[in-house]
């Protein structure tokens, strides 16, 4: 988004997009206190749109004092009256070398226009979110809902690709450019940048109108035996043609995997349902812990599976009297439970599953989520 177009308007253009774009992602500190605690604050408020102002502020204030911290150096190294003195070292590299410096000044800082660049970028950041199937709560705290788009998968390579070729092709080219000779450009690849944001575009598009394919498709036959109360269409990365759809019934839910290129849909009623796990003391025990309010407020398509006495990786399992029991609760969300390599993973094995331990009916404080042991 800098070399597009926003780094011409103002120095420190492209910095304030980059810091701005990042800054929501500092959520990721609440891991710290466990991984519960990064999962329900993981895109939360500071993936907002009320956050986004504040984000915008802040970022501008952090470059403000690194262009103070700058300025401070480089005019205790540097005479009163040669031309660098005043100006920071970020913004001189602005400068055309090629240029005599008396007729290309330092870029100027525009603060209102890093305020905009900084807004923009961290919106950028919300509509990211929001296209694959983790997504977010842009209303938070005013509307608690989950909102994604789902047609991007989380780790998209094709993505990865345009951007990575915008932003090392430039370079490459300017070494070519520099044994040749050729005069060097005060800002470069602007057009690379322009062709990996419409590539980007143009993949969005290309997905969305594929997904609601593949939706068209599932509502036009009749895959599962009984009433289907709701549809999620999950995406896979490199693949636009291939999506993991999921159908849920009154009594269980069932997968199936389509294919809009080749119109083909395939799902077997024997291995592709998951019959609806029983609602018992100890899940209505586990729903109501710490992991339990979290995932379910999370967790779109969350399963609740007492899965008996089974110990939880990296937590000792309860040492009681006989007549005391316990149990083992699994939490797993099915818009993760398959593979995208083609495999399907079981619930509670599956990506940002969790466990556990009820004892005589209550939690037991033996919690664990996605591998990793609540404290």
């Amino acid at each position: 988004m800098g070399r597009a177009g926003l780094n011409r308007k103002s120095a420190y253009a492209t910095l304030a997009a980059v810091l701005a774009a990042e800054a929501a992602d500092l959520d990721v500190l609440w891991a710290l206190r466990g991984p519960v605690e990064e999962l329900k604050h993981h895109r939360g408020i500071t993936h907002t749109f009320l956050a986004v102002p504040l984000v915008a502020a802040a970022t501008v204030g952090a470059v403000w004092l690194i262009d103070q911290g700058w300025q401070k150096w480089r005019n205790s190294r540097t005479a009163p009256g040669s031309p660098t003195h005043g100006t920071s070292l970020l913004v001189q590299q602005g400068w055309n070398s090629s240029t005599p410096k008396a007729t290309a000044p330092p870029q100027v800082v525009h603060w209102g226009w890093l305020y905009a660049t900084a807004c923009l970028s961290a919106l950028s950041h919300l509509f990211l979110d929001w296209t694959n199937n983790y997504g977010l709560r842009p209303f938070y705290p005013f509307n608690s809902r989950w909102y994604a788009g789902s047609f991007v998968f989380i780790a998209e390579p094709l993505l990865w690709a345009l951007l990575l070729a915008a932003f090392i092709l430039p370079a490459l080219f300017g070494l070519a450019d520099t044994e040749i000779g050729a005069k060097k450009k005060r800002f470069r690849g602007q057009g690379w940048a322009v062709f990996a944001l419409c590539g980007m575009a143009i993949l969005w598009c290309v997905r969305w109108a594929e997904q609601a394919q593949a939706r068209a498709m599932i509502e036009n036959l009749q895959v599962a035996a009984d009433p289907v109360k709701r549809i999620a269409i999950e995406p896979y990365p490199l693949n636009p043609f291939r999506w993991h759809v999921l159908l849920e019934t009154e009594g269980y839910y069932q997968t199936a995997e389509v294919d809009t290129r080749t119109h083909s849909i395939q799902s077997d009623a024997r291995r592709d349902i998951l019959y609806k796990p029983a609602v018992t003391a100890s899940t209505e025990a586990a729903e109501r812990t710490l992991l339990g309010q979290v995932y379910m407020d999370w967790g779109s398509w969350a399963v609740v599976r007492d899965v008996g006495q089974q110990p939880i990786a990296g937590i000792d399992p309860p040492h009681l009297p006989p007549h005391r029991t316990w149990t083992t609760v699994e939490f797993s969300d099915l818009r993760f439970a398959y593979s995208f390599l083609g495999a399907k993973a079981a619930p509670g094995r599956a990506p940002l599953s969790g466990a556990v331990y009820i004892v005589d009916g209550r939690d037991d404080g033996g919690e664990n989520l996605n591998g990793r042991v609540q404290r």
